[in-house]
């Protein structure tokens, strides 16, 4: 099954995609924007140079020179002794040969300059154009877009952050804290979600506690009358109307045991005790609260292995799958059969009507006539839960088999 993103690495994904291609695009149109610039400035070099190696610029007038210097932002350099170091430290980062003579392109330090030469004529101009400020304007805008998407970012996170906490609340509650106070302090669309948790756990814990009290009750109103009648019936003279009201007694005392047994186990406080014990005494203490025929019951496999489990939890789901393969079973035995990692818990009989999920809902029952109260499997399957056990159940050669699986 496939793991769906977390709304925090969701957005954390998205966002360095999107970090990702902007920075891409920045690097992309800065590469293009210099070389622009660059394919520019050898245009307007080439440009100098064929108007000033021209015959007609020689015979222009100072002030036409002038202006035409002004206009490409340049000027020549005059003084022989510097004219000379340029020529000689400068570094040729370009040359092109003309009909009409020659121009370099030198690099001295920050500097650059244009030399043109001809017969008889050279000149030496230095490039006094301002940098371009494109490239400050694009580093400026990225640095301010970098800003506003950490921001962006930030308030995000920000506001997603109460979900965190919310979580955990939930997960408390979930584990068992019933007392646990959901907080909602805005009052967005995160701290409405809370308050209807809140609302819920609230409305979740007086049915709980409405529940305990109803079942505690009745447990112990039925115990006085039930004891009395059973006190009273064995003044009874013996006879099948005493058997009769004895069963019924019985009955009623299984019931309420079976009751309390379910109450214990849907608490979510409750933890399993797990300590070494042998599956020959687990089995032991089955038989002793079962009150069968031993010989209704044949054990196979490894019963003097040791585990780790809580042995009256186990005794009593091995209890109520021994106590259904005999009440339903044509032989009228179980077998158990201990393996190294599971308990089968094996009986002759017609496979189930229904699939194993529809028994383990409580109260249910594959014969409405037959004796019980329907809570057995419901037991068994809270029991293999609690002790992280699994249920299965399959038939086969005649044999319906419940396995308790996990058993180590």
């Amino acid at each position: 099954m496939k793991k769906n993103l977390s709304v925090l690495a969701y957005i954390n994904i998205l966002f360095t995609f999107v970090l990702s291609l902007l920075i891409v695009a920045i690097i992309l149109f800065i590469a293009w924007d210099k070389e622009r610039m660059k394919s520019d400035e050898m245009n307007r070099y080439k440009l100098i140079a064929n108007n000033l190696l021209s015959s007609s610029f020689i015979n222009s007038s100072e002030d036409e020179i002038q202006k035409f210097y002004e206009t490409f932002y340049i000027h020549p350099v005059i003084l022989n002794e510097n004219k000379e170091l340029i020529l000689q430290k400068g570094k040729v980062i370009f040359k092109e040969n003309y009909s009409s003579g020659n121009m370099q392109m030198l690099a001295l330090g920050k500097a650059e300059y244009i030399y043109l030469s001809k017969q008889g004529y050279d000149l030496l101009l230095e490039d006094t154009k301002p940098d371009n400020i494109a490239s400050s304007i694009i580093f400026l805008i990225s640095f301010v877009i970098a800003l506003l998407f950490a921001f962006l970012y930030i308030a995000i996170i920000k506001k997603l952050a109460p979900l965190k906490s919310l979580h955990k609340q939930i997960a408390q509650f979930a584990s068992g804290d019933m007392e646990i106070k959901i907080t909602h302090k805005s009052d967005d669309e995160i701290g409405a979600i809370a308050k209807s948790f809140d609302d819920a756990i609230e409305y979740i814990r007086k049915l709980l506690a409405s529940k305990n009290l109803f079942m505690r009750n009745m447990m112990h109103e039925l115990k006085t009358p039930i004891t009395k009648g059973r006190i009273a019936v064995e003044m009874i003279e013996d006879g099948k109307n005493k058997m009769v009201l004895i069963g019924a007694f019985e009955r009623m005392n299984q019931l309420i045991s079976e009751l309390a047994h379910v109450e214990r186990l849907s608490t979510q406080q409750f933890q399993p005790q797990l300590k070494n014990e042998k599956i020959s005494s687990i089995i032991a203490k089955s038989q002793k609260m079962l009150l069968c025929d031993k010989s209704q019951i044949v054990i196979k496999g490894s019963e003097e292995r040791v585990i780790s489990t809580d042995a009256n939890l186990l005794a009593l789901a091995l209890k109520n799958l021994i106590d259904n393969a005999i009440k339903y079973s044509k032989e009228h035995q179980a077998i158990i059969n201990v393996r190294l990692d599971s308990i089968q818990i094996i009986s002759k009989g017609e496979p189930l009507k229904h699939s194993l999920k529809y028994y383990l809902e409580p109260f249910t029952q594959e014969n409405k006539q037959n004796s019980g109260f329907g809570l057995g499997l419901y037991i068994v399957n809270n029991v293999a839960k609690r002790l992280g056990y699994a249920l299965y159940y399959r038939h086969e050669n005649e044999n319906n088999i419940f396995e308790l699986l996990g058993v180590k």
